[in-house]
Formats: C-alpha cells, sequence, structure tokens
C-alpha cells in the first residue's frame, strides 16, 4: 500500500463516517425533534457532505413515493465513496 493510497482512503473513510452521522442525525431529527446539539450536529454534517451531494443531486432527484422521499444522491454518493475507499486502500 502506498503513502498516498493510505492517506487518500483513510480520508474517504473519514467522509463516510461524515455520511452516517449526517444519515443518523437526519433520522434523529425527522423522528423526535432532539435536543439542540442535534440540530448543531446535523448543520456540521451537511456542512461537510454538501459540497458533495449538491451537485450529483441536481443529476438525481429524490424519488417521492408518496409522503417519503428517497435521497438517490446520499445513496449514490455513499456507495462511490465506499468504492472508491477500497480502490485507494489497494494501491
Amino acid at each position: 500500500m502506498s503513502l498516498i493510497g493510505a492517506v487518500l482512503g483513510y480520508a474517504l473513510t473519514v467522509f463516510v463516517l461524515l455520511l452516517i452521522a449526517r444519515l443518523v442525525l437526519d433520522w434523529a431529527e425527522v423522528l423526535a425533534n432532539g435536543p439542540g446539539w442535534v440540530s448543531q450536529a446535523r448543520a456540521l454534517t451537511h456542512a461537510a457532505t454538501e459540497p458533495v451531494i449538491a451537485p450529483v443531486r441536481r443529476v438525481l432527484r429524490p424519488v417521492r413515493i408518496g409522503e417519503l422521499s428517497i435521497d438517490l444522491a446520499f445513496t449514490a454518493v455513499f456507495v462511490v465513496v465506499l468504492i472508491l475507499r477500497s480502490i485507494a486502500f489497494s494501491l
């Protein structure tokens, strides 16, 4: 494993963890109006991940199923980051 691959892999791992935190905090906000720190943490994860997700969202629109909306952009970014992470660690 090269140094560049390791650094890139660890950076992508941090991004995956931010995406997971965003997912959990979004659901926490939807299911129950939590304490104030949940909103602050949610804003922080959105600020860190939205620059990557927003351009993809312009191409992949959310799918509406009744009142439920599934964000395909988030799912696509998550899968692509996992694939890139595995490639980076194999370099």
